[in-house]
């Protein structure tokens, strides 16, 4: 049985919209510890019929939160530090300095992280 890391780093999707996506980052958060939170409204199903069907049978070795809205993602995690990807960032990746616990989000491949994500 995985343990968790006492501090991982959470990847945070907002809306993803590609399975196989999803499933890259789910198999990165497998093999590292990271923290996956999936925030709705997502553009594919993960119930277990769905997941077997497309091979991804390393979900049970990922720590998966599911959240129905960006706001009851971030009421559960009030004080988490948060990085926001996006293409029109002032600052890029070689720049940050994450930390243990960072929460790292990332939009939709279609949309981006929405206006009122960037703004909050």
């Amino acid at each position: 049985m995985l343990e968790p890391l006492a501090r991982p780093l959470h990847l945070v999707l907002v809306s993803p919209q590609i399975p196989p996506n999803t499933g890259n980052v789910a198999r990165l958060c497998a093999v590292t510890g990271c923290r996956l939170i999936l925030v709705e409204p997502l553009g594919f199903s993960i119930d277990d019929r769905n997941l077997k069907r497309a091979g991804l049978d390393y979900w049970d070795k990922v720590f998966l939160r599911l959240y129905p809205t960006y706001e009851a993602y971030v009421a559960a995690y009030p004080d988490a530090r948060r990085w926001l990807f996006s293409a029109r960032a002032e600052q890029t990746l070689y720049e940050a300095r994450f930390e243990e616990g960072d929460h790292l989000v990332f939009g939709s491949e279609v949309t981006g992280l929405l206006p009122e994500v960037m703004e909050g």
